[in-house]
């Protein structure tokens, strides 16, 4: 039988317009793959090459189900058992390989997916509205349409029950609303400043500020207003006396309703972002309760956020967690041969933040090595309870207050680290004979040091100087008394002559 029919395969299309089988006979066209899409330019072409070819319009839902839960459907399975089994001695070609796997160890026949199984496919469904019997285009499309709808809600149909969806999409709304919070309250303490600029100073709580001036409106209703629902005694009454000499400029009544509504806007945001945070705090209680005792709702919800979904998180090893967030700075240093970073969204966490600068790399390097263990647990595990995870974060907490106290010091069961000794080391003193206490006599050195010279030499030249000044003072006091000596005999003489 393998003779007559030279080489028989069995090509099975399972796609979303019908289930077809063909027996294709003609092994020299098969062997052509670059020329193989000429024998369906056209329709007529593609029903020559067919030997036998069947048109099954059904419920293609069950099939493509079965297809992503790598399952072989009961009607395909009908059709190899009565149509190829009977003629596909060799091989039997088949589209995706998921399903030649499934077909292989449920019916025991050897398939093939290759290149030429790949022309085959786009051949035939390039001419798949001609080789179809009976079923308008119309209709084919709606069809086409109808299945991709039923896929895709299959798909889905998991969405519910995974509720990490719901925690990702809740921390990205809550990151949203902190940044457009901030945008709101810092463009009402602006607006309202020019109005009123000290109350900006004298009450720091943003959703305080705000309520007091939803409630007043303009300065001048400070002193009439009863704000203490809102503000305590000594700050009320700072806020009405600084009305009474307030700097700030005139507005209108249009202006102040503005103010206010946008005062309405920032409350009302503050008060979801507050149902949200809770609802975000019971999603994480409900799906990961260990991670959330180790790192908290925020930080926990982050990482699963960063990494898609809890599984992909606990697919990750400890060091990729510690490191999840600060990828641009790995590679940066990576690339500049500089120290790479020590943590990423994990640097939230409050046991780091409760540590000092020195330790923080090795706190985050701990607890990423449990918060990955407790990751693991909720994602994999049946038990629901958040005792791992509060072992683990004691087990942190008692690493920190080591590191702290500055006890990094080695923990040994064994009695022998517990009971050691320090080595015994005597200290003998060695005495060295003195040859100076033979001779009382004063020993003279023969060499004089040359700081000594030198002292020497400046005293015999003071010396010098002293006794060169005292001969120069010595002669001019001569030469004074000589000059006045001759003088006064040249008087003398001048006298005698004259008389």
């Amino acid at each position: 039988m393998s003779s007559f029919l030279g080489i028989c395969r069995a090509l099975c299309i399972l796609g979303s317009k019908s289930v077809s089988v063909n027996l294709v006979l003609n092994e020299k066209k098969l062997q052509e793959v670059d020329s193989l899409w000429k024998e369906f330019e056209t329709p007529e072409r593609a029903n020559k090459i067919s030997g036998k070819k069947l048109s099954l319009i059904f419920l293609f839902y069950t099939a493509s189900t079965a297809l992503v839960e790598g399952k072989l459907s009961k009607n395909l399975k009908k059709i190899l058992k009565k149509i190829v089994a009977k003629d596909a001695h060799e091989q039997l070609a088949v589209a995706d390989a998921k399903l030649g796997g499934v077909i292989k160890e449920k019916l025991n026949l050897s398939c093939i997916h290759s290149p030429m199984v790949t022309e085959l496919m786009r051949g035939i469904r390039s001419q798949i509205e001609g080789l179809i019997t009976g079923l308008p285009s119309r209709e084919m499309a709606a069809m086409c349409l109808g299945l991709a709808h039923s896929l895709s809600r299959y798909k889905l149909k998991f969405s519910p029950d995974k509720v990490d969806t719901m925690i990702i999409q809740a921390i990205s709304l809550l990151d949203d609303l902190d940044k457009e919070l901030n945008n709101y309250i810092m463009r009402c303490r602006e607006w309202y400043g020019w109005h009123f600029p000290e109350l900006g100073k004298i009450i720091t709580d943003n959703l305080a500020y705000c309520k007091c001036v939803r409630k007043v409106g303009d300065r001048s209703n400070f002193a009439s207003s009863d704000v203490s629902d809102i503000l305590p005694e000594e700050i009320e009454e700072d806020v009405k006396a600084a009305a009474e000499i307030s700097m700030g400029t005139e507005v209108s009544e249009e202006d102040i309703n503005n103010i206010i509504h946008l005062c309405d806007q920032v409350i009302e945001i503050s008060e979801y972002r507050t149902q949200l945070y809770d609802y975000l705090k019971n999603r994480m209680m409900a799906i990961a309760p260990n991670l959330t005792v180790m790192v908290g709702e925020l930080v926990g919800a982050r990482l699963i956020a960063h990494a898609g979904s809890l599984l992909n998180l606990a697919k990750h090893p400890a060091s990729t967690v510690q490191l999840l967030g600060a990828e641009k700075a790995l590679f940066r240093a990576l690339k500049t041969k500089r120290d790479t970073p020590k943590f990423g969204l994990i640097y939230h966490a409050s046991l780091v933040g409760q540590s000092n600068a020195k330790n923080k790399g090795k706190i985050s390097r701990m607890l990423a090595a449990k918060t990955a263990l407790t990751i693991r647990y909720d994602a994999l595990g049946e038990n629901t309870s958040a005792e791992m995870g509060a072992e683990n974060r004691l087990k942190v907490e008692t690493r920190l207050r080591l590191l702290e106290e500055r006890g990094i010091r080695r923990i040994s069961g064994t009695g022998k680290a517990l009971a050691k000794t320090d080595k015994y080391q005597n200290k003998s003193e060695i005495k060295v004979f003195d040859p100076s206490g033979d001779s009382t006599l004063p020993v003279v050195s023969k060499k004089r040091k040359i700081q000594e010279l030198d002292e020497q030499d400046t005293e015999v030249a003071v010396k010098a100087k002293k006794f060169k000044f005292n001969i120069m003072v010595h002669l001019e006091k001569h030469s004074i008394l000589t000059s006045s000596v001759c003088n006064l005999g040249g008087e003398k003489m001048g006298k005698k002559k004259m008389t």
